[in-house]
This record gives C-alpha cells, structure tokens and sequence, in this order.
C-alpha cells in the first residue's frame, strides 16, 4: 500500500484527534486526581487523601520525574510549568506508542487480538475467563490484561513497553479509552496497521503542522531541544532511502565482493558503470589521458573505473550510523539489505573472522537456518546504531526495528516463544546528564581512586548541551581531552603533592582549568588505558543501588546518566556508513557558540554540521549518504565548508528540487561522500523527472575532477 496524500491526511487527523483526546485526559488528570496544575502549583501527596495506595505511588513518581525535568530546563522562564506540561505530551505520546504498536502487532500476529475489537478483542476474553473478579471493572480488567501484555514485550522493548518508565505512568479512564478504540480502529484506517511505514508517519504528525510554524514565526532558531525535533519531523521517501543506502552500504558490500553479489540486482539504485574494474590488494590504477571537455556523456561512461581494493569484513563488523535517526527510516532499510549480506557472508568460504567473537559466520552457525535465525538479533546488537535529541523518535526508531525483527523469524515460521531475545540495541537519546546536584556528588564521591570521579565530573559539564546539540557535541573528543590531562599532569608529578580538581567544591566551574587532578593512588601507566571502560562500569553499578528511601530520585538519575553514556559510547565509535537525513536551518541560541566553535566552515547551517560530524566518525574508507537542502551547492557562506566536506569526497549527487520532503519547502539534493581516495564522481539531476520514483540511470550527467576546484 503507497502512503499517497490522502492516506497520510487520514492519518494525520487520526492522530491529531488522538494526541488532543489524550493530552485532555492527562491535563485532567493532573489537575482532578493527582493535585498538578498547569500553572506550577503542586498540592503535597500526603493533603491528596481522595488517592488510593496505587494513585498516591503514582503522585510521588509524576512529582519526581516533574522536578527531575526541571533541574535541567535552566533556560526556562518557568521551569515547573514547562516541565510539567512536557510530563504531559511525554504520557500522551507513549500511550498512542503503545496502542499503536500493539494494533500493528495484532496485523502480524504478534499478540492475541487485544486493540482492533476494543475490550471485546478476543485475547481479552480468553484473559476474562482466567482472571479473577477480584481485579475491579471491566476497565480495570482492561488495564490490567495490557499491562500484561507490556511487561512482556518489555523484555525485548523496555524502552517504550516498561511500565515502570517515567515516559508511561499514566492510563486513560473509561471513556477517554473509548474514544481513543474509536479514533484508532477508524474502518478508513484499516489497512495501514499491517504498513512498516505507519509507525513512522505518526511521529511526525503527532506535531502538527501549525505547531511548527508557530514556531518559527516565534524565533528564527529553534529556542530549544524540542523546538529543534519538531521543526524538523520530514518523512524521508522511500526511493530516497533506498538510493543512499543502496550508494553506501549496498556499494561498500558490492566492492567487498568485487560485484559477486546478489545486492546489484535486489539494491535497485545502485550506481554502476558500464566498464569497472577491481583492482587487487596493494594494485594502482593507471594513469587515464584527461580528455578534457571533448568526450560526450556516453563516451565518458564508457570509460574504465577502477575501483580500489575493499578488503572483505564480518557482516558483525559492519556499522552503519544515522545520527539523526527520526523514526530509524534508514535504520529499517539497512536491515533488510542486511539480511542478504548476512548470508552471502556465510556461503563465502574466504569470509573474514569476525572482531567480536573470532570465528566466521560458518564457524559460529553450523547451518543456515540457524544463522537466519539468528540473523535479526545480530543486526539489532552489532550493526545499526541511531542517535536522536527526542526520546520520542528512540521509542518510535527502537520499535520500527523490533517490528522488523519479528517479521523476519514470522517468516522462518518460528513462534514467539521460539525466537531470540533482543538483548541489545544501540538506539539512544542525546540528552545532558541528569541535573540534580546532590545525586551527582554522591555518585562522584564514590569513585576509587579520585580522578575517575573527576573525569565523570567533566563529562557531566561538558554533556548539559547534548540535549540540543546532539551528535553535534563531540563527546569524545572531550572525555579524551580530559583524560589526556589528567594523564599529562600525572606523568609530570610529583604525585603526593597533586591537588584535588575539586577541593571541597569550594572552586567555581571557571576556575577548573586552574586546578589539578588527584592522581593518588594511580602507580602505572597502564591505568590510563581503560578510564573510559572503568567510569562506564562504575555507572552500571550505580544504576543498581537503592537506598536511604531515595530509590525513585536515583533510579531516575541513574537512568538519565546511562542514557548519556550510552549516547557517550556510540560517539566513541567509528562507522563504515552513516546515513542521514538532518535538521536544517539554525541551531538553538544556547549552543550556537559552541557550534560556531566546533563547525567553523558550517555553523550557519544545520545540515551542513551533521554532515562534517558525520564524515568524522567514518572509519579510514566509509561513505557517508545525506539527503538536505541543495543550498550548500550556491551560497558563499558555505564555500569552504564545500571545499574541505564535499568537493574532496562526493561520489555521488542527485540534484531533486523541491516538493521531496513532505511539508519541507526546500529544494534538495541527495548525496554520497566517500572517504576513499579515488571517489570517480556522478552527478545526477532529477529536478525535471516527473516520475514519483525517478530512474536514475536515465539522468547520468558525469563530471570530471576538475569540478572538485569550484566554487
């Protein structure tokens, strides 16, 4: 089924009128069960005595998890109302997630039918005849049975499913559930739960159109975090995703295989010449006579590539990145091509041993089913990685891929209980550290020896702006940098007389460049080689510990400081592929310096940023695909951010014009950088094809490397 303009017009008013339905719902609530008004004013649990046990543990959580948010919203006028009205929309969100996610698996017969019917669903009755009488109303039943239903797909889904999470504490009362069965199971919508694509569609129209531009008719830079995801939610077409995947992934796996590869006829866009040839390892090309502007556009083609020598991988050493990963449109692409390598990898008896677990594919799944088998699992853990500032786009990216991963063991005939656990996934949120300073210092203080707590210390500085510059903000290099002076300070001595970072935290933040670490303790040189890995650890085992009546606050804080270090750790990576389809326009007043600082040749422009980050975390000879405005081609703004990003390494440009993004006026280009050295550059341009899926090969125009000089 094509999402054409009326079947996402009926979509977005569903989820309109589902977003408006719950957001009421949950503003009611607040304010008539749990004494939380849109204005700030907090009445204290303990007057709330209308609340039974199971409301007044509710209360207290909505109360910490309102204060959590407002520790970090420095920049807000109000705090408490901002953060109250963001606990809102996150409750709002993650019920629709969840119902939503829920009907798609009744399409695929993931789970008894529990949505489509409402409470007359049929997995619901069979659960009425085991449950007891004792659980309340029908409505309680209700809530129950799905409660059931979340906790078990929460082993494999936690970070949308767990009830327990901070994002999904609330639930619709009676009727506000009945309107929300009949704005979901609308008979006009029927047919767009068993669609990959729909979960997708609805995080994007779950901001509506007037929102956005309010917007910027309010600022001209997105104000914050929020501003910034919501201004750019544009669904990437397909035939876009698959051309960019299809030049990145798809050609990295086609030269690995020197074109021994099933990939050339199922990777439709793959660009290729007429006349390539694979050179062996250690192997030149020869040198070409420069023709000059004298050979037609055929003549040019004909013409020999030679393709520099890729030496083959594990498909478990594979990594592919979006850094701005929305609702993992890319992500879900790559899967598929995945698939593919995966087996073709297996069938190879001169397929490379793999990093992670040193054998071969063959050597590791004695048969094909059994790597089929294993095969989803293995991609979710070792190959794709998403980064995004909206927690909302992980929990919609995480799904988009867990759907995906059961459909492929549907499709081996395995049942439910007989497929893997999804034991990990690297879908994570940019978002700073948690706020609370008090929590902090008892986490610092815990570190052996000192520096380590200090280190962490400066991580938790420098990530306050992750939340708005993303994977803009290089992490990395900053934990480096620090270690790398607390390292030099070290090497210098004396070590007994070296003076804490953070004497009694007497010192001001400004003043901490003045100051030293304390190394005592450190007596090798080795320690230094593993900081990263020992601060990750010490985090792990925070995220464990209970005490002193304080479990919520420091669950709470220990959830949002692994979430920053999960979003550390994939930074920390390199990448054979990153794919991207970025924000546009201005960044956020409160890290434009930092930006104008890292992105000096790009700061006037979003999407030119994300693709210099992007290039940066590709390993020696990855590619890099990105669909953004075509403005980088003209403006002279952006001049020598051409000249050192794109000129150097563009493989691949697909001039589209406008009307590409849905609801994005902007005129757009699609392209591939290559960090290898003998990028042979295509240009093609689409901007007078008519066709919704344009044929690329009727649009070739070939440039010659001389064009990497202009302007």
């Amino acid at each position: 089924m094509a999402f054409d303009s009326n079947t996402r017009n009926r979509l977005a008013r569903m989820v309109a009128e589902a977003r408006q339905l719950l957001t009421d719902e949950f503003t009611q609530q607040f304010q008539e069960i749990y004494g939380i008004q849109p204005d700030g004013t907090i009445t204290e649990v303990e007057k709330l005595t209308h609340l039974d046990d199971q409301q007044a543990s509710t209360a207290k959580l909505l109360r910490e998890r309102i204060d959590h948010l407002a520790s970090g919203m420095t920049s807000e006028k109000k705090p408490i109302v901002a953060a109250i009205d963001r606990t809102i929309r996150e409750q709002a969100f993650t019920i629709l997630n969840r119902f939503a996610a829920l009907r798609m698996c009744e399409e695929r017969s993931f789970v008894e039918e529990c949505i489509r019917e409402g409470m007359p669903s049929k997995g619901f009755k069979v659960y009425e005849t085991v449950a007891s009488s004792g659980l309340g109303d029908t409505h309680e039943r209700y809530k129950t049975f799905l409660f059931c239903l979340f906790d078990e797909i929460a082993i494999d889904l936690g970070v949308l499913f767990d009830r327990f999470s901070p994002y999904g504490l609330l639930f619709p009362r009676g009727q506000a559930l009945l309107e929300l069965f009949t704005i979901i199971n609308n008979g006009d919508l029927t047919e767009i739960w068993a669609e990959d694509e729909t979960i997708g569609w609805i995080y994007q129209y779950f901001n509506s159109k007037e929102e956005r531009e309010a917007m910027r008719k309010a600022s001209a830079a997105p104000r914050n975090s929020r501003e910034l995801a919501v201004r750019n939610q544009f669904f990437t077409p397909r035939y876009v995703v698959e051309f960019l995947a299809d030049n990145t992934l798809g050609c990295i796996w086609y030269e690995m295989r020197k074109g021994d590869t099933s990939l050339k006829e199922e990777c439709h866009y793959l660009v290729r010449r007429p006349n390539e040839l694979f050179l062996r390892p250690g192997q030149k090309a020869p040198p070409q006579e420069d023709a000059g502007g004298d050979l037609s556009q055929e003549e040019l083609l004909r013409r020999p590539v030679y393709i520099e020598h890729r030496p083959k991988k594990d498909p478990r050493d594979i990594r592919i990145l979006d850094p701005a990963c929305g609702s993992g449109h890319f992500l879900l692409y790559a899967f598929d091509l995945l698939e593919m390598v995966y087996e073709e990898a297996w069938e190879d008896p001169e397929s490379p041993k793999s990093e992670p677990t040193g054998g071969t594919l063959r050597e590791d799944y004695e048969t094909i089913y059994d790597l089929r088998c294993a095969v989803p699992e293995l991609i979710l853990r070792w190959n794709l990685h998403g980064i995004d500032i909206d927690p909302r786009a992980v929990q919609i990216a995480s799904l988009a891929l867990w759907l995906r991963t059961h459909k492929a063991w549907k499709r081996l005939g395995l049942r439910p209980a007989e497929r893997p656990c999804v034991t990990r996934s690297n879908i994570v949120t940019a978002e700073s550290m948690p706020g609370e300073e008090d929590m902090r210092r008892v986490f610092i203080d815990g570190f052996r020896p000192k520096v380590l707590g200090q280190l962490v210390d400066v991580v938790f500085e420098k990530m306050k702006l992750a939340g708005e510059a993303g994977s803009l903000l290089k992490i990395e290099e900053e934990i480096k940098d620090a270690v790398a002076e607390a390292k030099k300070q070290w090497l210098e001595g004396p070590k007994a007389e070296q003076q804490p970072l953070f004497p009694g935290m007497a010192a001001p933040r400004s003043k901490q460049q003045e100051i030293r670490f304390d190394l005592k303790g450190i007596t090798e040189e080795r320690f230094w080689e593993r900081v990263d890995d020992r601060i990750l650890a010490a985090l792990k085992d925070y995220a464990e510990r209970v005490e002193n009546g304080h479990a919520i606050r420091r669950r709470l804080f220990a959830e949002d400081a692994a979430r920053g270090f999960a979003f550390i750790d994939l930074c920390r990576k390199r990448y054979d592929v990153v794919l991207m389809n970025p924000p546009f326009g201005l960044a956020p007043r409160v890290v434009f310096a930092i930006h104008k600082k890292l992105y000096a040749d790009s700061y006037v422009e979003l999407y030119a940023q994300m693709v210099t980050r992007g290039s940066e975390l590709l390993n020696k000879d990855g590619c890099l695909g990105a669909i953004s405005s075509r403005s980088f081609m003209t403006i002279s703004r952006l001049r020598q951010y051409r000249r050192k990003t794109v000129l150097p390494g563009v493989a691949l440009l697909a001039d589209l014009g406008a009307s590409v993004m849905d609801d994005a006026f902007v005129e757009s280009a699609a392209y591939v950088i290559s960090k290898r050295s003998d990028t042979n550059i295509l240009a093609l341009d689409l901007r007078r094809t008519v066709e919704p899926q344009p044929k690329l090969s009727e649009s070739i125009i070939a440039l010659e490397d001389s064009n990497r000089t202009t302007n």
